[in-house]
């Protein structure tokens, strides 16, 4: 990936746009976490449904949220990978009831590239909510066209969205989307 391409990417994502970007899984649309508003519009997905956030490094992971040693035992041995935990956020309190997010840390080199760039972003598949994913930058753009100012460059190898299991303390760890990871 070309820095010119990556330092455009970081720019346009500061002013809180939609860009572009390969993963290990499916093509994805990424934006800062406070302009996840943006990614909402972009796909016409429920406001209820939470978006994932994908990060560089397990550091960054464990600054997010609290990981029990279930979690942390499958984010040693499943990240970078097609594994999205759903813990606890940092600052959530029993008494409301935790406050949860998902949390990947993708397998792909540009992807990567990225969020060592710009910290965790929140990333969501590229496709109408509701329909397939694109695998790659030239699907995505079939879908999103100039909506999206950029699209990394890419192709998806996995081609199916990430396991999502939710790893919460004092809990067993729950399924809830299967993908290519099982417990």
């Amino acid at each position: 990936m070309t820095t010119r391409l990556l330092d455009r990417a970081r720019a346009l994502l500061a002013e809180g746009k939609v860009v572009g970007v390969p993963t290990d899984t499916v093509y994805g649309l990424a934006t800062h976490l406070s302009a996840q508003q943006e990614l909402f519009a972009v796909k016409g997905r429920p406001p209820d449904k939470a978006i994932a956030v994908l990060v560089g490094s397990v550091a960054d992971a464990m600054e997010m949220a609290l990981f029990p040693r279930v979690a942390r035992e499958l984010a040693d041995a499943h990240w970078p990978g097609p594994l999205t935990l759903v813990v606890s956020s940092k600052g959530s309190t029993e008494e409301d009831g935790p406050t949860t997010v998902g949390l990947r840390m993708p397998d792909h080199p540009v992807a990567l590239e990225l969020l060592n760039l710009c910290g965790p972003l929140a990333v969501t598949s590229a496709n109408r909510s509701g329909d397939s994913p694109a695998h790659s930058h030239v699907e995505a753009r079939d879908v999103f066209g100039d909506r999206i100012e950029l699209y990394l460059p890419g192709l998806c190898p996995g081609g199916v969205a990430s396991t999502v299991i939710e790893a919460l303390a004092n809990r067993q760890p729950k399924v809830l989307r299967p993908g290519p990871i099982s417990l």
